[in-house]
């Protein structure tokens, strides 16, 4: 097995998520298609994405367009967990994630972690910040 990668689905707003991760995690893009590029054009319209792989730190998130009609929005009963061994930077990530968004639980010192906290950001996708404690 070569690995396990979270790959998320956006309802035609892909191009939007990946700028405003950029921003928020620091990722850089490392593929980008859109549907007009490949084969697979008439599936959807050709400025939608086909395919994109951002990396954020040492991870790795892949994401497009869902061309299907009905589909559902980014979320589901997943959450995407970072984990830091710095609380200014958990404070700065989750303020970033959460622009826009909703928090399900502040980022605050629990009993295993320095800081920890849970939110949708603003495109539903779900977050957990953990910040190691410091030994």
């Amino acid at each position: 097995m070569l690995g396990i990668n979270p790959y998320i689905a956006f309802q035609g707003n892909c191009r939007e998520a990946v700028e405003f991760y950029k921003q928020a995690l620091g990722a850089k893009v490392l593929f980008s298609q859109t549907f007009g590029e490949s084969p697979m054009r008439d599936a959807a319209p050709a400025d939608k994405i086909m395919h994109c792989s951002i990396q954020a730190g040492n991870s790795t998130i892949m994401m497009c367009d869902d061309p299907r009609p009905g589909s559902q929005p980014a979320g589901g009963n997943i959450s995407l967990a970072i984990g830091l061994n710095d609380a200014e930077q958990a404070k700065q990530v989750f303020a970033n994630l959460s622009d826009g968004g909703a928090v399900i639980m502040p980022l605050e010192k629990t009993f295993w972690a320095d800081a920890f906290g849970m939110l949708t950001d603003r495109f539903g996708v779900k977050w957990m910040i953990n910040c190691e404690t410091r030994k």
